[in-house]
């Protein structure tokens, strides 16, 4: 979606393999999920039925698949609240479900429940720690290049597991942060706590305009990291799969997406997040 097409490709019910699918189209729509709570921050929840392979995928198609009258509810065992569906014109489709009054902590379990039809779906996460961003810097393989890519340096913590995503947002061009390709990290993989990644932009869907996978002089970078968990993990992992095998995230090869949604499939999360800005030089 310019915000959220990045995961609209979950809606689809998927396999291209022609034997498959006219097993698909007798297959009942799934509601699809992306819904995460960030410490420090409010739920949102993106909800929408599943599409069919054999349709054609556009923005009015997902605007008909785009579900707004679910009730929503975000409870941490003790509080509770029903989300609201605010509408967004930076996103396709435009409905989102935002929390107001419940703040993610660390540390703590949220449980998601949608009431849709006849249908129930639940999941639960826990948001980790967060862990803080030390620097982020623009950088160019030759001085005269006009792109370049981003650096990112952080301590990863000893003696504790932690999972970890870098996401970014090019300021008055996307209106939300893109996972970055390659960018979900498992520390099994460090060697040091001192850790130093290279950023490669994440792919949008429908951009405004055509993906490159660095940045460019002129633009202003938020990048975050957000620690998460392993489902977490292991769906985004799966999402990048998706882009790699397929080469269009939105009609993907198979149905090998991960899930942590009962009744439903996509993804409830909870993130740590930190967040630095870099400036890059201007456009010439």
């Amino acid at each position: 979606m310019k915000k959220y097409l990045l995961f609209v490709f979950a809606i689809i019910i998927t396999s291209c393999s022609n034997d498959n699918i006219n097993e698909q189209k007798s297959l009942e729509s799934k509601l699809v999920v992306e819904g995460w709570i960030e410490e420090g921050d409010y739920a949102q929840v993106l909800l929408s039925s599943s599409i069919p392979v054999t349709d054609v995928i556009d923005s009015t198609n997902v605007l008909n698949h785009a579900i707004r009258a679910a009730k929503i509810t975000i409870s941490d065992g003790i509080n509770s609240e029903v989300l609201r569906v605010k509408t967004d014109k930076n996103r396709v489709p435009p409905f989102v479900y935002y929390g107001a009054t419940l703040k993610g902590e660390a540390g703590k379990e949220y449980s998601l429940k949608i009431e849709y039809l006849n249908r129930i779906v639940e999941a639960t996460t826990i948001i980790p720690k967060t862990v803080q961003l030390k620097s982020a810097e623009y950088s160019k393989k030759v001085e005269t290049d006009t792109t370049g890519y981003v650096f990112v340096k952080f301590d990863d913590p000893l003696n504790e597991k932690n999972y970890y995503q870098i996401a970014t947002k090019i300021d008055g061009e996307e209106p939300i942060f893109v996972p970055s390709f390659y960018g979900n990290l498992d520390d099994k993989n460090f060697t040091t706590s001192p850790i130093s990644v290279q950023i490669n932009r994440g792919v949008l869907l429908f951009p405004k305009t055509k993906f490159t996978p660095y940045f460019a002089d002129g633009d202003l970078i938020h990048v975050k990291l957000r620690t998460q968990n392993k489902d977490a993990l292991d769906f985004w992992n799966s999402w990048q799969n998706e882009i790699v095998n397929s080469r269009n995230p939105i009609y993907p090869a198979n149905t090998s997406l991960k899930s942590n949604i009962k009744g439903g499939i996509g993804i409830w999360a909870g993130y740590g997040q930190s967040t630095l800005i870099v400036k890059t030089p201007p456009k010439k």
